[in-house]
């Protein structure tokens, strides 16, 4: 099942300028995705096939209220047919592809629109909530494990930052503990018990009793990946021509290892930027890296041999954009109104233009392969597609 990490502050967002594909010599496995839209023209009702799978049985609804054209802000679909979305006051969850949405809210969380998510499965899921009275130091955490029917609460020793779980029971929270003049201080937090307890297991505020310094104080450190509980990953960017934040750590967060990563050729003046990391197995994973100087540009490397060395692949995609990895093989890039795909790990990219112009107007978006995804733009508006970003039909009543 897809797990999924969200940051509501945090959202590769669109492209000033289309991509530029380069896709000379062999490619190594590699995967990306992003999406567009489409209206229904006189159309009562959504046709079967942008709801699910023939083969799929749709479940019995869910015991929750039903929502009504919900404003959403972010989606993270775990699959073809089940997902969850945020509006700015609730969370709400679907079980037919995105037609239908039910309200799953706890009780006690009157404010959606500051708040730090896990959707682990289609029962899991933590929502982090920061208490500002508190602030760095203190928030809620809500759990559920039926699919937000009912959350259990607890207090956390944290406000915001990346959370992130690795099983039902294990899990990381990378702190943000404050930013200034280009440096960032955080505090690693990891539990065992979903998220009751939390211990520090590390930190790089020198105001802090035994802090650290094998994260350095310097950058900003947007991403956390953790692979199990000892093994995890941090990325962010450090504002110096030619220099990459990108530590791992091998004894559950005590100490952190600085990965070097040969750059493109011609790099070396641009400001580079971890966009994201993902592993496909112990060994296999994906790591992009973002170029930022004249024309910047999106970079994507694999490793087979679990991050100690890393192949860059030929695939480059110019401009600002929206990029995702649904599986092994896939990658889809959306920038100046245009999907990019590749099936085949960036052996071969597949330009699609959307029957709908997009432009610059997508604010998030969610693709369970390379041919099913959705799209919400920022006028609210929920568009899905299953032919690659070709066609969209609009789910938004």
């Amino acid at each position: 099942m897809k797990r999924i990490l969200f940051f509501l502050i945090l959202a590769l967002l669109v492209v000033a300028c289309g991509p530029d594909i380069q896709t000379n010599g062999p490619a190594e496995s590699t995967e990306l995705v992003v999406a567009a839209t489409a209206t229904l023209e006189d159309t009562q009702a959504v046709p079967q096939s942008m709801v699910a799978p023939e083969e799929t049985l749709l479940p019995a609804d869910i015991d929750a209220p039903l929502i009504e054209a919900p404003s959403i802000i972010n989606i993270e679909m775990l699959d073809e047919v089940y997902g969850w979305a945020l509006t700015e006051t609730q969370i709400i969850r679907t079980n037919d592809g995105g037609v239908t949405w039910y309200n799953v809210t706890p009780r006690d969380l009157a404010d959606v629109g500051f708040v730090y998510v896990n959707f682990f499965d289609m029962d899991t899921a933590w929502v982090q909530v920061p208490d500002m009275n508190q602030y760095p130091n203190g928030g809620k955490l809500f759990h559920t494990i039926d699919g937000g029917i009912t959350w259990e609460s607890s207090a956390t020793p944290f406000s915001s930052g990346s959370l992130h779980f690795v099983d039902e029971a294990n899990g990381w929270m990378m702190a943000d503990l404050g930013v200034g003049a280009g440096s960032m201080a955080i505090s690693i937090f990891q539990t065992t018990d979903s998220g009751k307890t939390w211990n520090r297991v590390y930190t790089n505020d020198p105001n802090i009793a035994d802090a650290g310094v094998t994260l350095p104080l310097s950058g900003l450190k947007s991403v956390l990946l953790p692979l199990d509980m000892q093994t995890a990953w941090v990325g962010g960017v450090v504002y110096a021509p030619g220099e990459m934040y990108l530590f791992r750590s091998r004894d559950g967060g005590v100490t952190w290892l600085q990965i070097n990563v040969v750059l493109p050729e011609g790099a070396g003046e641009s400001e580079v930027s971890v966009q994201g990391i993902q592993f496909i197995s112990e060994t296999e994973g994906l790591l992009a890296l973002r170029l930022t100087s004249q024309i910047p540009q999106t970079v994507i490397y694999t490793t087979k041999d679990g991050g100690v060395t890393w192949s860059l692949l030929p695939v480059r995609f110019e401009g600002y954009g929206l990029l995702q990895t649904p599986s092994a093989n896939e990658m889809i890039f959306y920038g100046n109104d245009q999907f990019y795909v590749t099936k085949d790990a960036g052996n071969t990219i597949e330009e699609v233009q959307p029957d709908i112009a997009f432009g610059e107007t997508i604010l998030d978006m969610s693709f369970a392969n390379s041919q099913t995804g959705w799209v919400v733009t920022y006028d609210q508006i929920l568009y899905k597609t299953t032919d690659g970003g070709a066609t969209w039909i609009s789910l938004t009543p």
